[in-house]
């Protein structure tokens, strides 16, 4: 079971609460969950507890509590607005800095491998290119990634892109990963759109959703140095 957790950035010192569970069975190493802009809702909860069960050690950062503490948001149009409101608000350095604090908190114990989703997924590419210590990375429908296809992972780094995200051009996106980085599996999920890992939205697909993760599972075990 999840409990909150208390770390702080080794940037600026601001001190962020997390979900952080420990692993079930043999350890397998640790994860650090970003979310999407809705906060560490119940689908993080959801996923934290999934990655927990498989064996890792998880950490799921609040990343919006400098702009408000334990922020969580309906899936709805003013929670979007607020959520987007937040991550600009938020910028691109605190994200980082924070995911390495969480990566810091890991590291000691074993690989530590990182999952995003939607502004995660923005968040888990760029981490890949900047934090220190991260073993792998999978990165779900972040629309900001192509246009950060200037950053080189440091790391081993997979994407997800649904077919129908109204939002994400996925075969635009793609080529402007895979031409920049060739050694970057990008994976398109023809019948599912934007969000389709998460249970509580719309666009969820459940064997899209079991794809990915096993394709996630299947990068966070081949780079955990066993």
């Amino acid at each position: 079971m999840a409990t909150t957790i208390t770390l702080r950035s080794p940037v600026d010192g601001f001190e962020f609460t997390a979900l952080h569970a420990e692993p079930e069975g043999a350890r397998q190493g640790g994860v650090i969950v970003i979310q999407e802009i809705f906060g560490l809702d119940s689908y993080v909860a959801e996923d934290v507890a999934r990655w927990a069960a498989l064996g890792f050690e998880v950490i799921a950062p609040s990343m919006f509590d400098r702009q408000e503490k334990g922020f969580v948001a309906g899936h709805d149009e003013h929670g979007f607005a607020v959520g987007r409101q937040y991550a600009q608000a938020n910028g691109a350095e605190n994200p980082v800095a924070d995911v390495q604090a969480c990566v810091d908190a890991l590291k000691d114990k074993g690989p530590v491998f990182l999952v995003g989703y939607c502004y995660g997924g923005t968040v888990a590419w760029r981490a890949a290119a900047t934090v220190q210590g991260l073993a792998a990375v999978s990165s779900y429908y972040g629309g900001g990634v192509a246009g950060l296809a200037n950053l080189t992972p440091l790391c081993p780094v997979i994407c997800h892109f649904g077919r129908k995200d109204q939002h994400i051009p996925a075969d635009q996106v793609a080529e402007t990963l895979q031409k920049a980085h060739p050694d970057v599996p990008v994976y398109i999920y023809e019948n599912s759109g934007h969000g389709f890992n998460n249970d509580g939205r719309p666009d969820s697909n459940l064997e899209d959703a079991q794809l990915a993760r096993k394709r996630t599972l299947d990068l966070f075990r081949g780079n955990s140095g066993r």
